[in-house]
């Protein structure tokens, strides 16, 4: 206690709250580093090793489709349970189904001959019907963790830490490929699965509101009924269905990822390991971007920075196509990249904040069939148009489409385009 001659002393400044301070949610970023890092290194190994079987852009094609059947036809219901069950849970139970089929690939993978491709489809299937729940729970689970004042804070963590083990889980798919063979490769996969489900064992599980009841205790909703609010809430938002439609019809047209075995292979000759380059390419990009949108975000004109940056995506995958040189190949996919993280930011930062808790599950479940389904119908429209085409004819064929659906939406939604977002805590639309 100061006495009355002595001077206060100066109050010191109080920091403002991190999101880091809070325990939950560095194990929330731990689980999402090995998890990323596992997620892009198979899907690196598990292409190349299926050109290299079959060596045909189709079954590239065929590989995206027969993950996004279950994925999808499932998504609906998986949003619903997701709002009406704990949602820890579900992750828990989706993440050792995942283990279990990592070790799958790895058995079939350890014989004289190569597997069936068939058998890696049937894997791949298994692995599509948990996403179609883990999918929604995890979006819902996520923004449960943080608190609402810091869910844009976080959402530059989530997403910097996403792209950043995105980097290095396609060369160290590619290097451990090149060097031990897919089964070594699958087994590490299983091992980072293994990690992240331990961190997710160790975060609390978060209450869900418990669904209305009726005078006979019964659920208020039916199913359908229960979907079906969902659905009308998102294409009641025009600036949740436009920004999930803009991005859904530009990366089913101008994605290139599923096609890099065959640029790497055939075009570039760079093999596993230059493959694993171009993978990594885009999330060094995208890191890049999600980096600079954390000091600038670009959510003041959001809906004139997110057809711009589609727009410029669509023109780096055409110098994509085009190139014949290695350097200038990575230096268009990481072109690529930044432009996707910038529409990446501003799309997730409107689902954010304009989802309400108890509907994030079904919400999420509609952004994963728009948003998430894109990149595996995008593979199949990448092999089929490859095909016939030519690789990379339907490679800048598919840029100059996105260009066209661009302009198309800047002319035709002009909510969208003139959509800005508020900077503060509330997350309104600023008018």
């Amino acid at each position: 206690m100061n006495s009355p001659d002595t001077p206060d002393q100066p109050d010191l400044p109080v920091r403002a709250p991190s999101v880091l301070d809070l325990p939950v949610f560095r194990r929330l970023l731990v689980m999402i580093a090995v998890s990323g890092l596992a997620g892009s290194a198979l899907a690196v190994v598990l292409g190349y090793q299926i050109y290299t079987i079959t060596g045909s852009p189709l079954a590239l094609g065929y590989l995206g489709l027969v993950e996004v059947i279950p994925a999808v036809s499932l998504a609906l219901f998986g949003g619903h349970v997701a709002d009406r069950t704990d949602r820890r849970s579900i992750l828990l139970v989706t993440q050792t189904v995942a283990v279990f089929c990592a070790l799958f690939f790895a058995y079939l993978s350890g014989g004289a001959r190569p597997p069936a491709v068939v058998a890696l489809y049937a894997v791949v299937f298994l692995a599509g019907i948990a996403r179609g729940f883990s999918g929604p729970a995890f979006s819902a689970f996520e923004a449960q963790v943080v608190p609402r004042e810091q869910l844009l804070q976080a959402s530059g963590y989530l997403t910097a830490t996403s792209q950043t083990f995105g980097i290095l889980g396609p060369a160290l798919g590619g290097v451990v490929y090149d060097l031990a063979g897919p089964r070594v490769a699958y087994f590490l996969i299983a091992g980072l699965i293994a990690v992240g489900l331990i961190c997710l064992m160790t975060i609390p599980s978060m209450p869900v509101a418990a669904p209305e009841k009726n005078a006979k205790d019964e659920p208020a909703e039916t199913i359908w009924e229960s979907i079906a609010i969902g659905v009308r809430f998102v294409f009641g938002t025009p600036a949740l269905v436009g920004s999930m439609a803009l991005d859904l019809f530009a990366v089913l047209f101008g994605g290139a990822i599923a096609l890099l075995p065959i640029f790497a292979k055939d075009i570039l000759h760079v093999g596993a390991g230059g493959l694993g380059l171009l993978n990594a390419a885009p999330s060094i990009g995208a890191l890049s971007a999600t980096l600079w949108a954390s000091r600038y975000p670009p959510l003041h004109h959001a809906g004139r920075n997110l057809l711009l940056s589609v727009g410029a995506f669509g023109v780096s995958i055409i110098v994509f196509a085009l190139s014949k040189n290695l350097a200038l190949s990575l230096v268009a996919l990481f072109l690529s990249g930044v432009f996707d993280g910038i529409n990446m930011v501003i799309r997730k930062t409107i689902i954010r904040l304009l989802s309400p808790n108890h509907m994030r599950g079904r919400i999420a479940a509609v952004s994963m069939i728009f948003v998430g389904s894109s990149n595996e119908i995008g593979a199949l429209e990448s092999g089929v148009a490859a095909n016939f085409l030519g690789t990379a004819r339907s490679v800048w064929l598919g840029g100059i489409v996105t260009l066209m659906i661009v302009a198309g939406t800047a002319y035709f939604a002009p909510g969208l385009r003139n959509l800005r977002l508020g900077g503060g805590s509330d997350g309104k639309p600023a008018p």
